[in-house]
């Protein structure tokens, strides 16, 4: 039996699927997503298993964002979303087709391009090893290491934003500030272009440490939870940032993806 509030978004390659989940995740961040379901199918290889997975989308009153790079498999699924009436997005094809014209080259067509290990893929596991090693201030020496420092009061998304830009290829080093903890020197001795500090409003701090302690089942009167102590950590955060010359980013309501792109616009 369908479930009617579900809505499912098939996520289609003949690789493993990451830049079409990626595009879709980003697409249903506008929408109410609580009823979405993501249905990632990566592999695709021939014409009859897209002709089966299809009548599946279609009873499922489902849609596809698909990347496929072999064009006789782009047509197959052209031709079943018409026939069946279903939704489907071709996120690579577009994009192939207005290189080739402007360009005038021709694509190798050969499929998992993204993924290959080459240079750039070790780069971003060494990025994804080094913001492990060095997440909330464990190692003062990750800090002449690394490529980003990124320092703010707690909660402010430091580590999930480094584990994004490590994806991207950058070292990226965290540290927490927090007034009664003394800050290690090597900070004071690094370039302020290497230093981005975050920032939030306090308001937007404090409902995020609240549901922070409900979900750890702590009491919600904790000292870390109160207005008066997040105003305290953010005048002195400040000051620190001033003292340092650091650009500053405020997140407050910023997807993780944004504020990475800000980062890395200015630092290209």
């Amino acid at each position: 039996m369908i479930d009617e509030q579900q809505k499912y978004i098939y996520v289609c390659s003949d690789s493993v699927g990451e830049t079409a989940e990626a595009v879709v995740q980003a697409t249903i961040r506008q929408f109410d997503a609580a009823h979405v379901v993501i249905r990632r199918i990566g592999s695709i290889q021939d014409e009859a298993g897209i002709h089966l997975l299809m009548e599946e989308v279609a009873i499922n009153g489902g849609m596809v964002a698909y990347t496929l790079v072999q064009p006789a498999l782009r047509e197959k699924m052209k031709e079943e979303a018409v026939r069946l009436g279903v939704g489907a997005v071709d996120i690579m094809g577009p994009m192939m087709q207005v290189f080739m014209d402007t360009f005038h080259e021709k694509p190798s067509r050969r499929v998992g391009l993204l993924h290959r290990m080459d240079e750039a893929y070790f780069r971003r596991v060494e990025a994804i090893e080094f913001a492990v090693n060095f997440d909330d201030g464990k190692d003062a020496r990750g800090l002449t290491q690394a490529d980003l420092v990124l320092i703010g009061v707690s909660r402010t998304s430091k580590t999930p934003l480094s584990m994004f830009l490590a994806h991207k290829g950058i070292k990226v080093a965290n540290l927490p500030l927090v007034p009664e903890i003394k800050l290690p020197t090597e900070l004071f001795n690094m370039p302020a272009k290497r230093i981005i500090g975050l920032t939030m409003d306090a308001e937007h701090i404090l409902n995020i440490r609240l549901e922070r302690l409900k979900t750890m089942g702590l009491p919600s009167n904790s000292k870390y939870a109160s207005l008066q102590r997040i105003v305290e950590e953010l005048d002195y955060a400040e000051a620190l940032m001033k003292q340092l010359g650091s650009r500053v980013i405020n997140v407050t309501n910023k997807a993780i993806e944004e504020t990475a792109g800000i980062i890395m616009n200015d630092n290209i």
